[in-house]
């Protein structure tokens, strides 16, 4: 009896040295989450149970649990890189389109755009349509196409014209400095994504009264229009915004390029000409020019234009119990009957952690408990080893006997 507890003691030892030479084995593997051997001891029961006195036949390991504790975050030079800080995991899919679970964020994108980590499974995400995110998951692919240009319709600035400039003498010609008092000039686009120029005037007509004159690569034939500009006695614009020039025809082939002017919260102060804000909506072509990620997992492309577009946010999964797990190797696991249902959402949602964009999570073995966890295991087998010895010696004895 005392040899088969005894082998039980070994077996068991052998089972720790097994789970904490893993656990060191992987604490360099992105991802990895250690894992704790459990045992419970063994009686030999029959339908009346066992008795006050009965000894127990030794030790059986009853499970090896993992322990989803958060491993240190370490900075990357990649932007696909992904840390998740707090609960969740990421999903996955493979080839057949089965699902599975992990930690490890070391992703790259395939020859068809698609997200993967380095085993080709595809990372699952909310996808994006025009850029907006919706509720429908799928594998995250990332648009290489280019993005078209959109023409101008409005531009928007905020100035401030000096009150005590004086009324020019001459008529306004874009060409003749002293014919305006003020000018300011930014870029727009057609519908083709060509570039203009975009040049407006302003000329003072008298008290609290202004015009202003819209020209479009310094073209005088078109968008002449004038729009007078009246502010009250404490320097508020008062003309209703937005005001319009009239169409411009590009050279380019375009189609005719009306921009809506809006000067909302321009002035006229006694200080000097100031443009304070300047902008417009449109842009002209634009290619990929790189990836960034947020940390509530939206996917943005940037394209060479200056515009950025989400291409789906990362669907993090979480369980009811996550030691169900059960393992695939890869550092990804499959739900199973423990686990529970897989519970997807948004990073930063419900009790999933967000992410860190250029980053990684390490193990979470901590080197220092596992190689104590070794030194014990030893001694225990060590231990029962000196039993089966001890056994053996009596056992001799026993034999011995005349």
């Amino acid at each position: 009896m005392a040899f088969r507890i005894a082998i039980s003691g070994l077996n068991g030892a052998t089972a720790a040295l097994d789970v904490a030479g893993n656990n060191i084995a992987n604490a360099s593997t992105i991802g990895f989450k250690a894992a704790r051997a459990q045992f419970s001891d063994v009686f030999a029961t029959s339908n009346l149970g066992t008795t006050s006195d009965a000894i127990g036949q030794g030790v059986q390991l009853s499970g090896v649990a993992q322990q989803f504790t958060q491993g240190n975050v370490a900075f990357t030079d990649n932007a696909l890189d992904v840390a998740i800080n707090g609960e969740g995991f990421f999903t996955l899919q493979d080839t057949s389109g089965a699902r599975s679970f992990s930690r490890a964020g070391e992703f790259g994108i395939d020859k068809s755009g698609f997200v993967v980590n380095p085993s080709g499974q595809k990372l699952i995400a909310f996808k994006a349509s025009n850029g907006t995110i919706t509720g429908a998951t799928a594998p995250l692919q990332i648009s290489t196409a280019n993005i078209a240009p959109n023409a101008t319709t409005s531009l928007s600035a905020g100035i401030n014209l000096d009150s005590s400039a004086t009324v020019p003498t001459v008529a306004f010609s874009p060409t003749v400095s002293t014919s305006f008092n003020n000018s300011t000039s930014t870029s727009v686009f057609d519908s083709l994504g060509v570039e203009h120029l975009a040049t407006l005037f302003f000329r003072k007509t008298g008290t609290n009264a202004w015009e202003a004159h819209l020209r479009i690569d310094g073209d005088n034939t078109q968008t002449t229009t004038v729009q007078p500009l009246a502010f009250d006695s404490s320097g508020v614009l008062t003309t209703t915004m937005p005001v319009s020039f009239g169409a411009f025809t590009p050279t380019s082939g375009g189609a005719p390029l009306t921009v809506n002017v809006d000067l909302t919260g321009s002035t006229q102060l006694a200080s000097s000409f100031g443009v304070n804000t300047l902008s417009q909506n449109g842009f002209t072509t634009g290619r990929l020019n790189g990836i960034d990620i947020d940390e509530t997992g939206v996917v943005l492309a940037r394209f060479t234009n200056g515009q950025s577009q989400a291409q789906g946010q990362m669907a993090l999964a979480n369980f009811a119990n996550a030691q169900g797990l059960q393992p695939l190797g890869d550092t990804a696991f499959a739900e199973s009957n423990s686990s529970g249902a897989a519970l997807v959402g948004a990073p930063g949602t419900a009790s999933l952690g967000l992410v860190q964009a250029g980053a990684l999570e390490e193990s979470n073995a901590d080197l220092a408990q596992q190689l104590v966890n070794v030194i014990i295991a030893q001694r225990n087998f060590q231990a029962n080893a000196q039993m089966i010895q001890a056994e053996d010696e009596v056992t001799q004895t026993v034999i011995n006997i005349r």
